[in-house]
């Protein structure tokens, strides 16, 4: 197991808000994009969340009223086009990647979205666990604007699971943003708050999550990933086996014990 308090990432801010990780892209002057190295850098730090013992929660907040404006224009899409087959295999495998460190890291993610979220951005908030906005968001799924196909970095795999399949077909298809009032009625934002609201809004919704039994929330994190690949009655067998090792937690017995003394259970992780 490792440690994340002591980390100093170079591409985008990182802090401890107790035992919740807080990231921010950090380049506000333009709408926040990413870039070869902060993909990369994303990818290993959500790795690396998968050992960590001091990070129960992550929450991805905007910076300077954005969340993300996707791949940097000049720094990734201009010298993707110089790029041949195999060097542009190699990056649209690394942003893969980045999407399945984030599912596989083994902790509940909140995406918090202001202004605007769009290409690899509104993949970043597709892949949380838990999404909410404020009212000026903007969710954009551009790659068909910029004449790439809707499949990117696992668009057209989970995007339909969150809103439906001929709701995220209209977003791939035209590559238009979807508005906040349309996420949260389709189901892709938890709700939407005032923007001076979200931050307060994210860590307080991350803190109780981080505050939970953080080894039974990994276990449904990676059934709610695995599960979508089962049928039905495999599911159900799975999800027996993961209760069964829960249920040998101290943190179970700490639960029922505090039911009896009718105290607030304290979970420990283990």
């Amino acid at each position: 197991m490792t440690t994340m308090a002591a980390l100093q990432p170079s591409h985008f801010l990182w802090r401890m808000d107790g035992s919740t990780a807080v990231i921010q892209l950090n380049r506000p002057e333009r709408k926040n994009p990413l870039t070869f190295e902060s993909y990369a850098e994303l990818r290993d730090t959500f790795r690396a969340l998968a050992n960590a013992e001091d990070v129960h929660a992550v929450a991805m907040l905007p910076n300077g009223g954005n969340f993300c404006s996707g791949g940097d224009v000049h720094e990734i899409i201009g010298p993707l086009v110089a790029m041949n087959a195999k060097e542009l295999l190699t990056f649209t495998t690394m942003t893969g990647d980045l999407v399945k460190a984030m599912l596989h890291c083994g902790k509940p993610i909140i995406a918090a979205v202001d202004g605007i979220a769009a290409g690899a951005g509104a993949i970043l908030a597709m892949t949380a666990d838990i999404r909410i906005a404020t009212p000026a968001a903007l969710t954009s799924f551009l790659f068909n604007r910029v004449g790439l196909a809707g499949c990117d970095m696992g668009a057209c795999a989970i995007l339909p699971r969150i809103i439906g399949q001929g709701r995220a077909a209209e977003l791939l298809f035209t590559g238009r943003a979807m508005t906040a009032q349309e996420g949260e009625q389709w189901g892709f934002y938890n709700r939407l708050v005032a923007a001076d609201a979200l931050e307060r809004e994210a860590l307080t919704l991350a803190r109780r999550i981080a505050s939970g039994p953080t080894f039974a929330n990994a276990v449904t994190k990676k059934q709610l990933v695995a599960e979508w690949d089962m049928s039905l009655d495999d599911a159900i067998t799975a999800e027996a086996e993961a209760q069964a090792i829960c249920m040998q937690t101290k943190d179970f017995e700490r639960a029922y014990r505090a039911f009896v003394a009718k105290q607030k259970p304290v979970f420990e992780g283990n």
